[in-house]
């Protein structure tokens, strides 16, 4: 059964900066190495629905997300429709540095019947599916700190 799966990173920056970045989910395929693209239904707030384009290697696939959190400068979460998994940044104020933590969450009932058969066949498995996630979640939490760290203007648009 899938797991939950958590990442986390200190940055070197206040909430507010960090919020500027994660909290416009558009900006994912800046740093994520699987996500593409992002087409939001509107602003991301709570409610916004996005079309999400990903891909490892020869695989594309389509996602399907609705927002469910949108806590200014605390947490911005939406869930997979696809799967129901719900991903999720979570913003740490630690003085003048930010820890932010990266989370996928799998709800008590697990994922979908068609998520569990395109995981294991198509993906390699849940164990090495899991192991991908995780490297794409260290891998882009350490390209949101260098981009935000590296940029004394602030993020940019």
């Amino acid at each position: 059964m899938a797991e939950n799966l958590e990442s986390e990173v200190v940055i070197d920056a206040p909430v507010e900066r960090v919020w500027e970045v994660v909290s416009d989910l558009r900006r994912m395929p800046q740093w994520s190495p699987q996500c593409r693209k992002v087409i939001a239904r509107g602003p991301i707030r709570q409610g916004t629905f996005m079309l999400n384009i990903n891909r490892d290697g020869k695989l594309w696939w389509p996602t399907r997300s609705k927002v469910t959190d949108f806590s200014h400068q605390q947490r911005v979460a939406f869930r997979v429709l696809d799967n129901n998994t719900e991903w999720s940044f979570t913003l740490v104020p630690e003085g003048e540095r930010t820890r932010l933590v990266e989370r996928r969450d799998v709800p008590a009932r697990g994922t979908t019947q068609i998520s569990r058969v395109l995981v294991d066949k198509v993906l390699g498995g849940e164990d090495d599916f899991e192991a991908n996630l995780v490297a794409g979640m260290n891998a882009t939490l350490k390209r949101i700190k260098a981009s935000i760290e590296t940029s004394k203007a602030g993020p940019r648009a």
